[in-house]
């Protein structure tokens, strides 16, 4: 008899998978699915397939016990309960609970990046291959995560296995199909005759005699079907051996169903290691023994007889150092062979033995939900410590159980909240707060129904319900203080900044505690931003940080914190500075998983290399991360970013891709107005030869919005251009109104009161003050053209060829024509030059950045690698080394590498 589940009739799919495997120990990564319905034999070709590769396997699957627990999948694959490195460490933290990255933020999108860089991290060891199997029962995160790694692939030596049935089919499970082509598909029919009776013989251990063979017909070409049978038919006796020497059954009928068939097989399986095999189906399709000997009440010892018949049974594999059942169909039907009532206790039992074995969070609440279970005291004591981990990580599931205990309403609401269900969690937080709840429930509510009203577009009802707690008798000058910061921010984000800027002070004044003042003095910060007041926002920013020091709750206003100097110190010239402190506070916000603050400390490197002129890496960290995961204020800076860049270097299509993926974010930033976009916008405007259309984007509502500040030299320079002197003065006396809080501004002014004035001598001062290359480059042309309207045409030659050579180190081909088509209509000769035509595609089309990375990918260095080598983070070297993927038409670092050979040799 042949071991349980031959692959048979799989020959040209193993050939496809193994080629595969023969790419990937080249460095070439892949993404493949595999497809079929159930028991037709897909994990069986990828064990077999993986079977006898050198590369790590690492294996996780989907699971209907655990669909409600984020990443869960690739958290098993990944085995980071039981991994010591440092990466799995930080993980497992996050899961805990134990790691703080700021009320609001998404855990599972935090972890799903901390898996991300381990996938990255392993892979720089060698080739790896990660298979997720049952797909269809994935969490949207995972089917989210393993969209990206079909993307990634590219860049790393990973070969990403998914498995899946045709349905159920979800929205996000059919975005990821389409991620991978169809040419890496693979689809899964069922067996032909020819191939049934192949696989019959081998499992029957003979030639089948012609009844076997209408039975076997039964399983209508179903691999698993059909070994269930013969297992059933052979385990229960009625298999045998005529004179003939033909396999011969005394059954004439098919189980009714594979299900039927695997329940029929199950059946003559002693009754211990049913019941041991019944407690691990609880645990699901992967299970450690480690649980199993906990949720049996059995030592291991006590387990190896079952666990051994079992797996020569063909029942349960090893799985690493896990055990799995051979099929999730297997599962199921011992599963479901308990009746209703009796697996709800059993996960009961099951969660209360984990818990007072002190295992992980999501293993507890694995068992929890299918549980009977509601407000025992054992339950609500776990609860109290677990809700706070699954909140961040689970909220879904946290909700569930909340609801069943009726406990911590604050918690309840927060859950609700960070489902996107903040109506509900409104009603939960006011009717909490109908209870009289102590001070610190009450601050913790108001906290989640601020968050509520302002994102049902009533901030005004917000801000009425803190001033209402204000005022409640007797309350600790501490809760006080920590209400009036949440008023001051709320004032803040409606661009209200005198009464953020009372509400902070009073604040500050009320207590000494840490949360209360540092928040405080951070609404100061941004206060003084939003005026412009660049030297007291730093003042600020140092005392906030000495506030929050080391406390671990205060990470993720540090990180903030940190950010905002670096722009402050952007704002005030300071660059080296700057970009120094975006460096380190990206790192510091991937070592934390905090991904809202990774994606902030993204945008700000992304301003300051716009500012500074590198505009190959602001256009790499505008990709870096996708839009759904960034705070919309910040998509459409980035966004901004990226599209005046592209308009400057004369790409309007893609320039105006950019400005479409911001548009749906744009209308969610309150009373703020996103400098980067509306600039992009007004560019897109002027671009198109509508300078009174670009102006207006620039101007019209502007008596309503904050954080204009950055708009207005360009809506001076516009103004000018179309003969509105008012706004250009009056949006000049603005700008000169703030020349003493930073050296930017000083040029600004110089810059604005030349153009009103047309007073050469002030732009080329202000474009000698400004070490901002686009910005010096303004002024030279509109000295350039000063000179030209008195007549100094040698002047104006100087200028202009001052103006052009910053454009061609930006790489702005767009200002280069318009200056050389303004010098042609003045008569100015401009010295001879070779005109190059940028090639889109091949070698030449990379920029000098890119050629640079190239040359680093070929000589074999990792993106991590190369980041530490030019100092950028491995995310932005990523989306680098996509562009050069597309750019010369190849699918991996491997192909580049072929690439860069071939074109040395001739």
């Amino acid at each position: 008899m042949s071991r349980p589940g031959a692959l048979v009739g799989r020959g040209a799919e193993l050939a496809r998978l193994s080629g595969w495997l023969r790419a990937l120990s080249t460095g070439r990564g892949q993404a493949v699915l595999v497809e079929g319905e159930p028991g037709i034999g897909k994990s069986m070709l990828v064990r077999t397939a993986c079977a006898a590769t050198p590369f790590p396997v690492h294996w996780g699957s989907g699971d209907e016990l655990g669909q409600d627990l984020p990443l869960m999948p690739l958290l098993d694959g990944m085995r980071v309960h039981s991994a010591a490195d440092a990466r799995r460490q930080d993980i497992a933290r996050l899961l805990r609970g134990e790691t703080t990255i700021g009320h609001g933020m998404d855990v599972a999108t935090a972890i799903a990046e901390h898996l991300l860089a381990l996938l990255e991290e392993l892979c720089t060891d060698g080739p790896a291959i990660l298979v997720v199997d049952d797909l269809q029962w994935a969490d949207r995160h995972t089917v989210s995560l393993c969209g990206r790694l079909a993307r990634l692939v590219q860049q790393i030596p990973l070969l990403f296995i998914g498995i899946m049935r045709p349905v159920p089919r979800r929205a996000e499970l059919i975005s990821l199909r389409r991620t991978i082509p169809a040419a890496d598909r693979i689809r899964l029919s069922r067996l032909a005759d020819t191939e049934i009776e192949t696989l019959l013989t081998e499992l029957a251990g003979g030639t089948p005699s012609e009844r076997l063979r209408r039975l076997a017909a039964g399983a209508a070409g179903n691999p698993l079907y059909l070994t269930e049978l013969v297992g059933s038919l052979e385990r229960g006796g009625r298999l045998y051996t005529t004179e003939s020497g033909l396999v011969e059954t005394t059954v004439e009928r098919t189980p009714r169903s594979l299900s039927a068939a695997i329940t029929e097989r199950l059946g003559f399986l002693p009754a211990q290691v049913l019941e041991v095999l019944r407690v691990a189906a609880l645990l699901g399709t992967d299970f450690s023994v480690g649980d199993l000997a906990v949720v049996s009440g059995q030592t291991t010892a006590q387990l190896v007889p079952a666990i051994e018949d079992a797996r020569a049974s063909g029942i349960l594999t090893e799985a690493g150092d896990l055990l799995a059942f051979r099929h999730p169909l297997i599962r199921i039907a011992l599963y479901e062979q308990l009746p209703v009532a009796v697996r709800a206790a059993w996960h009961r039992d099951a969660a209360k033995a984990l818990v007072e074995a002190g295992a992980p969070v999501d293993r507890v609440a694995r068992q929890m939900l299918p549980a009977a279970v509601t407000d025992e005291q054992w339950v609500v004591r776990w609860l109290d410590k677990a809700a706070p981990a699954l909140v961040g990580h689970a909220p879904k599931v946290a909700v569930e159980l909340l609801r069943r205990t009726n406990t911590c309403p604050e918690l309840l609401a927060d859950a609700l909240y960070r489902m996107g269900e903040p109506a509900e969690a409104a009603v939960v937080a006011d009717r909490a707060l109908s209870d009289d709840p102590p001070p610190d429930r009450l601050v913790e509510l108001h906290r989640i129904m601020t968050q509520c009203r302002s994102l049902a577009g009533r901030p005004a009802e917000a801000l009425e319900a803190l001033q209402a707690a204000l005022q409640t008798p007797g309350l600790p000058s501490v809760h006080r203080a920590r209400l009036l910061v949440l008023a001051a921010r709320a004032n803040r984000g409606l661009g209200r900044v005198d009464e953020a800027e009372t509400l902070a002070t009073e604040a500050l004044d009320q207590t000494d505690d840490r949360w209360a003042t540092a928040w405080a003095l951070h609404v100061l910060v941004l206060v003084s931003m939003m005026r412009g007041a660049s030297d007291e926002a730093l003042a600020f920013l140092e005392r906030a940080l000495v506030v929050a020091g080391d406390d671990p709750e205060l990470t993720d206003l540090r990180l903030l914190v940190r950010i905002n100097q670096a722009v402050t110190l952007g704002d005030l010239d300071r660059y080296d500075e700057a970009i120094e402190v975006a460096s380190q506070m990206r790192q510091e916000a991937e070592r934390t998983g905090s991904l809202v603050r990774l994606t902030q400390a993204q945008s700000a490197m992304g301003q300051l290399l716009l500012e500074t002129g590198g505009w190959d890496h602001a256009l790499a960290e505008v990709d870096a991360l996708p839009a759904e995961v960034k705070d919309p204020s910040v998509v459409c800076c980035d966004h901004g970013i990226a599209a005046t860049i592209c308009f400057h270097r004369d790409d309007p299509e893609t320039a105006r891709r950019h400005l479409a993926t911001a548009a749906p974010y744009a209308d969610q930033v309150g009373l703020r107005a996103v400098a980067q976009l509306c600039l992009a916008r007004s560019l897109d405007a002027e671009y198109s030869g509508d300078p009174a259309a670009a102006l207006a984007e620039l101007v019209d509502g502007l008596a309503d919005k904050t954080e204009i500040e950055d708009m207005l030299p360009d809506a001076v320079r516009l103004a000018v251009q179309v003969g509105d002197l008012g706004t250009a003065t009056t949006a000049t006396a603005r700008i000169e109104s703030l020349v003493d809080s930073s050296p930017r501004w000083h040029a600004a002014a110089l810059y604005c009161r030349g153009l009103v004035d047309q007073d050469s001598t002030m732009l080329l001062a202000a474009a000698g003050e400004s070490e901002r290359p686009l910005f010096k480059a303004k002024a030279f042309e509109a000295a350039a053209t000063a000179f030209v309207a008195t007549g100094d045409l040698s002047s104006a030659r100087a200028a202009f060829a001052r103006a052009t050579a910053v454009y061609e180190d930006l790489a702005a081909a767009w200002d280069i024509a318009r200056l050389a088509a303004v010098q042609r209509a003045a008569g100015i000769r401009r010295a001879p030059r070779v005109a190059h035509k940028k090639a889109t595609h091949g070698w030449e089309s990379l920029t000098p950045t890119e050629s640079k990375i190239a040359a680093l990918v070929v000589e074999g260095l990792t993106n991590r690698q190369i980041a530490a080598r030019l100092f950028l983070s491995p995310r932005t070297v990523g989306t680098h080394v996509s562009h050069i993927l597309n750019k010369l038409g190849v699918n991996s670092r491997t192909d580049i590498a072929r690439e860069a050979s071939r074109r040395a040799s001739g």
